[in-house]
Parts: C-alpha cells; structure tokens; sequence
C-alpha cells in the first residue's frame, strides 16, 4: 500500500491484521502522533513494517521493536531511540528528531547476540562519543551515524566490525587522528569521514583497504572550518585495486543494497556542488581529499587508477607539477585541483581524459597554453581563473602573439646557429669546384697545359 492516500489518520483496521508478515503504508499522507495501539501489535509482524516518509511523530524511547526489517525514516519522532530485540536485521530510523546519548542505545543490553546488520541513525539529534560497546553487534555490514552532534575520538573498538562494508561518520565532531583499526575492517566498500575535525596524516595504511570504491575525508564546511587533515598524498593509494580497475565485475557490491529496494547513498561534491548518488555505488569509484591542509606534491601512483571517476583535491595547499600521466585516468568524470598552489604548464595528456564533463582547475599558478581538445575548450573560462599566466580558449587571454614572438625568437636563434655553416660550407664548395676545374682541364689536356707553360715563360 505503499503511495496509497491513507491519511492523516493511521488506518485503524489495521489492528484486525494478525498474521501480516509484511506491512509497506510509506508515503501514505500520515500525520500525527503514532497511536497506543500501533507498537504491540506491530510486534507481531515478524517481517518487514515501512512507515518512512510520513509525518508520524510520538517518543519511541519506551518501544521496544522486533521486526526483521524496520523503516521508521523520514517522520517526526521524537526523543530517544526505541530498543530493540535481538532478530532486528535492518532499523531504518534516519531524518527524523531523535535525541540522546548514542551510547544508551549502542550499550542495551539484549537477551542474545544481535543479529543487525544494517543501522541507518542519519540526519538525527544524537550526541556523545561513540562507546566501546561493539561486541553486541558483531555483524553490521552499512552503519550511517552522519548528521548528527557526535563528537570524540572514533574508538579503537571499531576493528570488531570485520563485515562493514560502508561507513559514514560525516558531519560530526569526531577529532583527532584517523583509528588504525580499520584496517581490520578489510571489507570497506565505502568510507564517509567527512564534514569532521580530524587531525594528522592520513594513513599510509588506507591503502591496504583495497575493497574501497568510494573514500569520503572533505572538510566540514557546515561550520566554516576545515579539517586538520595534513601532510601529504599517500603513495600507497595506488593499492586501492578497485579504484585501478576500469571494469567493474558483476555482483561486486551488491552487498551496497541492504533490502530488496532500498540502496546505500552518499553525498558527493562532484561537478562543482554536492549531490546525492543512490543506487549506483559499485560505479561511483571516488576519492575526496578536499578541504584540508595536504602538501606537497600530488603523488604520481594516483594516474595508476585508471577506474577513478571522481577525484577531488581542491582547497588544500598541494605544490609542483599537475601529473604528467594524468591521461592514464581515464574513466575520470570529475576532476577538480582548485585553490592550491600547483604550477607549470597543463599536462597536454589531459586531452585523452575523453569522458571527463567537469574540470576546475582554478587559482593556481598554471601557465602557458591550455591544451587544444573539444573536451577542455567545453569547459567555463571560471574553470581556469586565478592562473595569470594561463591563456587560450576558453579564456579571453589570447596566445597568439605571445607564441608567435617566442616562435620568431626561436627561428632567429636556429638561423643564428645554421648560417655561418651554410657560407662556409658554400665557399668550400666553390673552391673545389674552381681548383678542380682548372687544374683538372689542365692536367687532361695536352694543348692547355702547353699554352699555359708557354703564356707564363713569356710574361716572364
């Protein structure tokens, strides 16, 4: 029933339904307080129950739900989090207005090992640090605690979580460094660290996670201020297989879809804002380091991920060359190195990113010519501002003259080099034709040579 008009009220009837295995009335026009009634006997439904996208409010901190598969998001709730029995697999509770302690939630205790698997509390009132209590959940494979008022340091703890497939911690307070404990959690398909105040390097370790297809450490913009992420670009990114291949082969992450119908998203900066991409993860392939302190130069091993599509390392302080085999890239959609401190000339192997459809590669210290090709002349001159010495379409700075002067300059220099070569070599030229010409006729005519003695013994 699910988009079937069956407000404001909740369907009264429903209590005469006592052996649904499966109730789907979201985005049914609901509206108020959810009844007395509603939570005993939805306890009953052993699987599926889908109240999302109404506007059902009511306090869940006395509920307890036992479901299989529970979606309660995108209502008005309220207060605390529900509890929930051990068989729970899929809860659902994202954008709504609860509030409290994460750890009263995360340090219930259950009569058995719970068996949950994916745990969406996103876009939610929530605050505290994350405890020490994941030996409760030993299964979660998507856990998306983004949007919330979390704070502290991400708990060592979390190397427990050996099946994670995705993470997202985004927009939080965590701080200080990234935990070396998730390199345990080898499965990582999709790691969201972004919007937080962590600090120190990032990892060289990060490589080893080499499941990973989307990697998310973006500044927190929300607050006006940046990550404290510095150092520079570590090498080992080049480990990160996934990212290295073009192909993507079938059924890989499909453990992204965590029920029949709904997909894993994330908020992506591409192609100059942030969009949501849902449904289509196993294809996404992302790296955003952007918004940091990063130094240094771009580490070259990056042009080795050719199934990249989305690269990000704007608003950092990066230096040197641009990579000079970023050509090698080439499933590249959206590259952006804006607002460093990269200089020389644009690599001429950009023009072989032929899929690319955003580029910025604003306020550097680029010069010379950008590259002719139908992709980078397609692009906005504010992709390419902030470069003085950068000129050519689509900027209105013409090359022309400054290219045919260095060319003059040129050719003068070559001419300047070649000519004293051309005279010396004609006047020996000229001299072997001349000697060889005279003394040649005389030396093979009698007559001549004759005459000649005979002129010259008179002169005499």
């Amino acid at each position: 029933m699910s988009s079937c008009h069956l407000g404001p009220n909740l369907p009264t009837w429903l209590q005469t339904q006592t052996s649904l295995w499966y109730l789907d009335i979201s985005n049914s026009g609901i509206i108020g307080v959810a009844p007395t009634w509603l939570w005993k006997w939805a306890s009953h439904i052993n699987g599926l129950i889908d109240l999302s996208n109404n506007q059902i409010s009511g306090n869940l901190s006395g509920v307890w739900l036992n479901n299989t598969s529970i979606h309660l998001n995108s209502n008005c709730f309220t207060d605390l989090l529900p509890a929930l029995s051990s068989n729970v697999i899929v809860l659902n509770m994202a954008n709504n207005s609860i509030s409290g302690p994460i750890s009263q939630f995360l340090c219930q205790k259950l009569n058995r090992t719970s068996k949950l698997e994916t745990l969406d509390l996103s876009n939610n009132d929530l605050f505290g640090e994350l405890p020490q209590c994941w030996k409760s959940w030993p299964s979660p494979s998507h856990l998306n605690l983004g949007n919330n008022n979390l704070s502290g340091k991400i708990p060592n703890s979390i190397r427990s979580l050996i099946s994670l497939t995705a993470l997202h911690l985004r927009n939080n307070g965590f701080s200080r460094s990234i935990p070396s404990s998730f390199r345990n959690c080898t499965s990582l398909g999709l790691l969201d660290l972004s919007d937080n105040q962590l600090l120190g390097n990032i990892p060289d370790w990060i490589g080893e996670l080499t499941a990973l297809n989307a990697l998310s450490l973006r500044s927190n913009k929300f607050i006006g201020e940046n990550n404290e992420l510095s150092g520079f670009i570590p090498k080992c990114l080049n480990n990160l297989s996934l990212m290295a291949t073009i192909k993507t082969p079938d059924g890989l992450f499909t453990a992204l879809q965590y029920s029949s119908y709904e997909m894993e998203s994330l908020m992506l900066m591409t192609v100059g804002r942030e969009l949501e991409y849902k449904g289509i993860l196993k294809y996404v392939r992302m790296i955003d380091l952007s918004s940091n302190n990063l130094s240094r130069s771009i580490a070259t091993e990056l042009s080795q991920l050719a199934g990249l599509r989305f690269l990000n390392l704007s608003r950092n302080h990066l230096r040197g060359l641009m990579l000079e085999k970023i050509g090698r890239m080439t499933s590249l959609l959206s590259l952006d190195l804006s607002m460093n401190h990269l200089l020389g000339e644009i690599s001429q192997s950009l023009v072989d990113l032929t899929f690319l459809n955003h580029l910025n590669l604003s306020y550097n210290q680029l010069w010379g010519r950008i590259p002719l090709s139908t992709q980078l002349q397609s692009f906005d001159a504010f992709n390419y501002i902030g470069n003085a010495q950068l000129c050519g379409a689509p900027l209105t700075k013409n090359c022309t003259t400054d290219d045919e002067s260095q060319s003059m300059d040129a050719i003068a220099e070559n001419e300047g080099f070649e000519m004293p070569w051309f005279y010396i070599s004609s006047m020996g030229l000229g001299f072997i034709v001349c000697f060889w010409g005279v003394c040649g006729a005389l030396i093979f005519k009698k007559n001549w040579r004759l005459n000649w003695f005979r002129d010259n013994l008179r002169s005499l």
